[in-house]
C-alpha cells in the first residue's frame, strides 16, 4: 500500500488514541493505535493489544456511531454526502458522537 486516501484522529474521552485510515474507497480501512496510548480500547472488537487493525469494508465499530433513518437523509441531503461513502458520514458527525469516542478528520 502506498498512501490513505483519507485519514481521522480517533479520540477515546479526549486523548488521543489512534489513527483511522481509509485505503481504497469505500472498501478497505485501518485503524492504528497512537504509540504512546495506554487507555482502553476503543471497542472490544479493535483490542489495544494488536496495534494495527485492517477491515475490508467500513468497520463495524465505526459504522455503528453514524446516525440512521431521517437523521442520516438530513445528513446526507444538507452535507451533500453520498450514501456509501460512510468516511465522509462519520466526519461530518465525529465530533457530536455519543459515548467516549469522537473522531476529527486530518486534512
Amino acid at each position: 500500500m502506498s498512501e490513505a486516501i483519507r485519514q481521522a484522529k480517533v479520540f477515546m474521552h479526549g486523548q488521543w488514541a489512534g489513527i483511522l485510515e481509509e485505503w481504497v474507497a469505500n472498501r478497505e480501512y485501518r485503524f492504528v493505535y497512537h504509540d504512546s496510548y495506554e487507555g482502553p480500547p476503543i471497542s472490544l472488537t479493535i483490542p489495544v493489544g494488536r496495534k494495527t487493525h485492517e477491515f475490508s469494508g467500513f468497520p463495524a465499530f465505526f459504522d455503528g456511531l453514524l446516525p440512521e433513518g431521517e437523521m442520516l437523509e438530513g445528513l446526507l441531503r444538507q452535507r451533500k454526502i453520498d450514501r456509501n461513502d460512510c468516511f465522509a458520514q462519520l466526519m461530518a458527525v465525529g465530533s457530536e458522537l455519543i459515548g467516549a469516542v469522537t473522531v476529527e478528520e486530518i486534512i
